[in-house]
């Protein structure tokens, strides 16, 4: 390349003064040519070279790099299930390196296979590859020049619409003049859903701690909070409640029993996410929508749930699930039941975007998790880089960008790293 520029620029220099031309003239468009022409090798001479990590949030957020041969990093995020995981991580890498990263499907299934005796089924194991699946997406997205929703086949929307998740778990026991207040600031900022947390561990009116039955005061101070959001938004504005698990089957009927009066757009999660048998007893005894699934694991965690009819709406965490290409497997799946797709999103906002691909690439696609940490927390600001307004009036527009469209901030992470955990090392 250097004897062929350095020979036509000889040329060009030449001509130009028989002509008269300003050689800089001359020169600027060849110049701006090599500018433009990728120096990157054939795709298929691209290969993992490393893979290194970070936490924050007591380990609870992981977040990971993929390096390759061609200089094109590939981003990830796993969240929950990923305290104590560094070291899967490093052998993850060690069993990556010199791969093709852009045999997504290929890579992760020797991942799984390969860990059907380490804990592949589902919690830490799958948590790390689902982080490590995402990275995948990105750095092929980056290599190819594709928004990672694309590599998934195209997309049924240009936008992705949130609910908002208030978070007023963080009061010591909100009122339902805090969750009317809440659900009209929700709306005010351009948000056409809410989601509220009814499991209240300080509740006075608990059996005790370990008791998972609900009180009958219990049930009415449930009923008092949503039905004072209901009366603050309106009928038209969508509305659900979480219970994260913490009650039994008795329970969760007579709460969405009581509930059915205000129109939820769901209760989520009554009781754990085991049993299956109890999950369809109460989806079969009441016309309030139950949804579940932030808690399974692969679509072979939701194919039990859509056989049985047991819940109304899946709601895989796709931080944790398995990855992007397992989350639009369960949505397929779903989508043979007529099962509305609503992932759960506890992550940053390279997550947050990363579910957006899934989301647009599906048809039976409901609405997405989103968190007020990220209009109140300045850190979820500083750890990712990105482009353009992170929501819009209660949308996510879609990333056009190569890969997934948001990065790690190393940097603006640094100062959350958890202590004592190698960072991105």
């Amino acid at each position: 390349m250097k004897n062929s520029r350095r020979s036509f620029l000889g040329k060009v220099a030449a001509t130009a003064a028989l002509t008269g031309m300003p050689f800089t003239n001359y020169g600027m468009e060849y110049e701006r040519a090599i500018d433009s022409t990728s120096k990157k090798s054939a795709p298929s001479d691209l290969k993992i070279t490393d893979i290194k990590c970070g936490y924050i949030r007591g380990g609870h957020s992981l977040f990971v790099k993929i390096y390759s041969n061609q200089d094109i990093v590939g981003h990830g995020e796993g969240v929950d299930a990923t305290p104590g995981t560094y070291h899967l991580v490093k052998i993850f890498g060690d069993r990556l390196k010199g791969k093709n990263p852009l045999n997504v499907h290929r890579l992760f299934e020797d991942l799984r296979r390969r860990g059907f005796f380490e804990g592949a089924q589902a919690g830490m194991y799958v948590s790390v590859l689902t982080a490590v699946e995402s990275a995948l997406w990105d750095l092929a997205g980056k290599a190819l020049g594709l928004p990672v929703y694309q590599l998934l086949g195209g997309k049924f929307r240009d936008r992705i619409r949130v609910y908002m998740d208030t978070a007023l778990y963080q009061n010591k026991l909100p009122s339902p003049e805090d969750f009317a207040k809440s659900a009209k600031e929700a709306v005010d900022m351009g948000f056409t859903a809410v989601k509220f947390d009814l499991d209240q561990g300080n509740d006075p009116n608990k059996y005790d701690q370990y008791n998972w039955t609900a009180s009958p005061a219990e049930i009415q101070r449930m009923y008092d909070q949503m039905a004072a959001a209901r009366e603050a938004v309106g009928p038209n504005i969508d509305i659900c409640a979480d219970m994260h698990g913490r009650y039994d089957t008795t329970s969760g009927e007579r709460v969405a029993k009581v509930l059915e009066p205000l129109n939820l757009m769901w209760l989520e999660e009554p009781i754990p996410a085991e049993n299956v048998e109890a999950y369809k007893k109460i989806t079969e005894s009441t016309s309030t929508p139950i949804c579940a699934g932030e808690n399974h694991y692969l679509a072979y965690g939701f194919r039990p749930l859509l056989e049985a009819g047991a819940v109304d709406i899946v709601m895989p965490d796709l931080q944790k699930a398995g990855g992007l290409g397992e989350a639009q497997r369960i949505a397929n799946l779903a989508n043979l039941y007529y099962v509305p797709f609503s992932p759960h999103m506890v992550a940053s906002y390279l997550g947050a975007m990363a579910s957006c691909h899934v989301c647009a690439s599906i048809p039976n696609f409901m609405v997405l998790e989103w968190q007020i940490y990220f209009h109140k927390n300045p850190m979820f600001k500083e750890i990712v880089t990105f482009d353009g307004a992170m929501v819009e009036n209660g949308f996510i527009p879609l990333s056009e960008k190569p890969g997934i469209g948001v990065e790690i901030n190393e940097e603006g992470m640094r100062k959350y790293a958890v202590e004592g955990v190698p960072f991105f090392e």
